[in-house]
């Protein structure tokens, strides 16, 4: 049965001079950043999107942000030079962490810690509240590319460019688990938001799902896109997730069947025409954003609607 789920396109926004990297929320549903390969991070207001605002500029390509919302500061991960915090309310540079001169992919905020994953194969842990670093955590010689913090068990998930996904002890950052199905690069790792499963996202176009209370069993796995999956992100509601890929198309899936209930693309959608790298899906009206090596942001109004495509994960006891 078709889906009756509608997708329209609200805005292409517009100002980046070079591929759109990454996308952050801000503590206001309406408010979100983005970041790119021009250096530059921009914050953008869906009740207005046509105009985004300066926040931030750098000298290196911006892969990563992250939203620390107790305080209204942004990290923003600057290739080769280390993190700098900016505090939102006065565009001031409160800090700059110096680390090493490498790539850096993603980055995580929980109260008392920040965990940045870099290019060298190493997770920096900084301090929470005055962002020194604290130490380097480094179990492969390849990139660390994806992180996702799970608060229920207080468990920090970290996709590798050596196919493995770690997870570690967030306190100790002793490793408790390799999970090592995926065949290239994670470059994506997402807890449900209740806590009780992982999805990872692979080079491999597998989205593969982890049963978290189960010592990260594994449930199945589905040949979600083309190519690789770059993000997942997870519906307000927690009842749907995003899926995005190098094949230039974005997916919605129901969290629970994990059936699919819309492909989002350039020939349907009027979408992006490259590489879709990051999406974000706000409370504001439902309202999901892409960003694109096409250089823009593309604004989506995603209206529900109840069937669903025939197209079910895999049981893993049927893969072997």
């Amino acid at each position: 049965m078709a889906s009756k789920i509608q997708v329209q396109k609200i805005a292409t926004l517009t100002g980046h001079r070079d591929c759109v990297y990454t996308l952050e929320k801000s503590s206001d549903d309406n408010i979100f950043f983005s970041g790119a390969g021009d250096g530059m991070v921009v914050a953008w207001d869906l009740t207005q999107p046509e105009n985004g605002e300066l926040v931030a500029k750098v000298t290196s390509s911006i892969y990563a942000l992250r939203y620390v919302p107790d305080r209204n500061l942004l990290l923003i991960g600057q290739n080769q030079e280390g993190v700098q915090v900016i505090d939102l309310n006065n565009k001031q540079i409160l800090k700059s962490v110096a680390l090493p001169k490498v790539a850096i992919f993603d980055i995580v905020y929980t109260l008392d810690k920040v965990f940045v994953a870099m290019g060298s194969g190493a997770v920096c842990v900084l301090n929470g509240q005055t962002f020194e670093l604290e130490t380097i955590i480094r179990k492969s010689d390849q990139s660390a590319r994806s992180l996702a913090y799970n608060k229920y068990s207080n468990e920090l998930a970290v996709g590798y460019s050596d196919n493995v996904v770690r997870i570690f002890d967030a306190t100790s950052m002793a490793v408790k688990y390799e999970l090592k199905s995926h065949t290239n690069s994670v470059f994506t790792v997402a807890y449900t938001p209740d806590g009780k499963l992982l999805l990872t996202g692979s080079r491999d176009a597998h989205l593969r799902v982890w049963e978290v209370e189960q010592q990260y069993k594994e449930r199945g796995y589905l040949i979600a896109h083309m190519y690789t999956i770059n993000h997942i992100a997870f519906s307000p509601d927690g009842r749907h997730f995003a899926t995005c890929s190098m094949d230039k198309s974005i997916k919605v899936w129901d969290a629970e069947t994990f059936k699919l209930l819309k492909v989002i693309d350039k020939v349907r959608n009027a979408s992006h025409g490259t590489s879709v790298n990051k999406l974000f899906w706000s409370a504001h009206k439902n309202q999901l954003v892409s960003c694109s090596d096409d250089r823009t942001i593309s604004v989506w109004d995603i209206n529900l609607g109840s069937s669903y495509e025939d197209y079910t994960i895999r049981d893993q006891a049927k893969n072997v």
